[in-house]
């Protein structure tokens, strides 16, 4: 009786062997694809939060005493640029794939090129917007967010004279 008992023991355990690797070749893709997923979406909220940063730092600019920081030949929007640019390449992002644009934030000229130096601008509404490719900063080759792009954006009052010499 006992070894009748062990036969059927030994047998059900030998058909069982093949059920890890089953389970395993199921289950492992999954954990693999929720894993990288969530490293690609941990890269884009770094970006996000490092490009809002950047438009905080811009807006600082914008309302400073910019006749006092920026040089003779340059003009206050180039310098705008040209300082996010270096904030999102110093933070590790590549900043010469920003897509940087300075707006009207309201009005009839919404969504126009917005002048900081213009002293017409004084007190009214702007818009500084950042947008860099997903394509850019993907950890994967695979991009399933191709097309997409992540995006930072201020709108603030520009001046509280700002750029006048007084």
């Amino acid at each position: 009786m006992k070894s009748n008992i062990q036969n059927k023991y030994v047998s059900a355990t030998q058909n069982r062997k093949g059920v890890a690797a089953v389970e395993a070749a199921v289950v492992l893709p999954m954990m693999l694809i929720l894993v990288l997923g969530t490293i690609e979406m941990g890269t884009a909220l770094r970006a996000s939060t490092i490009m809002q940063s950047s438009v905080r730092e811009a807006g600082r600019i914008t309302n400073m005493r910019w006749s006092e920081i920026v040089g003779e030949g340059d003009t206050p929007n180039a310098k705008l640029e040209r300082d996010l640019r270096n904030f999102v390449t110093a933070s590790g992002l590549p900043g010469n794939d920003l897509v940087v644009s300075i707006i009207h934030a309201d009005g009839g000229s919404a969504g126009q090129a917005f002048d900081i130096s213009d002293e017409a601008n004084e007190l009214k509404m702007v818009k500084i917007k950042l947008e860099l490719p997903y394509s850019s900063i993907s950890l994967f080759p695979v991009r399933y967010m191709g097309g997409k792009s992540v995006s930072a954006s201020l709108v603030m009052r520009a001046g509280m004279a700002g750029g006048l010499s007084q």
